[in-house]
């Protein structure tokens, strides 16, 4: 059975922890080794976006793209447990968000076309088999948010998941041609979700 690397996307409250987990054990079912990781990481460049993300360090939001950009190859090339090292092992790797993430949050900001520069080692590196798009409104994203989270982080204003939202629509418009990508409706049922996105993942077989 062939491992794969899945990568799932969506806005702020879009359900994506809650789906990987699901996903794991159902892949597990199906024969796979399983390995769940996120962005950013929790090495040392990921310390210190998260220190910026709850507003104990600053940062300009070029730095910010671009640490991002260097938290996601060590994500991919880290030789303990980055993600090529996990794929070589058998197992298939799902990420909490990849440069999609990145094309979208951070070209709020500044340029896409930088972002997307910026990310181009690790696309080259690494591509996921299914970039998996979990679509929830910006206005249900604000209401998971306020009803799960004790504190609110950088970008979770109602503002910009909007802007957000269309810049994940900007960002497939452009990278369709080299990207396999896959919407799912995040307003439905979780176990719904989750068995749309596994009938998504068998168009790869």
């Amino acid at each position: 059975m062939k491992n794969l690397f899945l990568a799932l996307e969506g806005i702020d409250g879009s359900g994506k922890s809650t789906q990987a987990k699901m996903l794991a054990d159902a892949l597990t079912l199906q024969g796979h080794k399983v390995y769940i990781t996120n962005e950013p990481t929790s090495g040392p460049i990921g310390k210190i976006i998260r220190d910026i993300f709850s507003h104990r360090m600053a940062g300009d939001q070029h730095t910010i793209a671009a640490l991002f950009a260097a938290d996601r190859l060590e994500h991919i090339l880290n030789q303990k447990d980055g993600i090529l090292k996990k794929l070589s092992e058998g197992y298939t790797v799902i990420t909490d968000r990849y440069y999609f993430s990145s094309y979208a949050y951070h070209s709020v900001h500044v340029d896409m076309d930088w972002v997307i520069q910026m990310n181009a080692q690790a696309a080259r590196l690494l591509r996921p088999d299914l970039n998996i798009y979990i679509d929830i409104s910006p206005e249900q994203s604000m209401q998971r948010i306020q009803k799960n989270r004790e504190s609110v982080e950088m970008y979770e204003t109602l503002e910009n998941q909007k802007k957000v939202y269309a810049m994940y629509k900007k960002a497939f418009e452009l990278e369709e041609h080299a990207e396999k990508i896959f919407r799912v409706n995040g307003n439905q049922p979780s176990e719904r979700i989750s068995m749309e996105i596994l009938e998504g993942i068998r168009t790869l077989a």
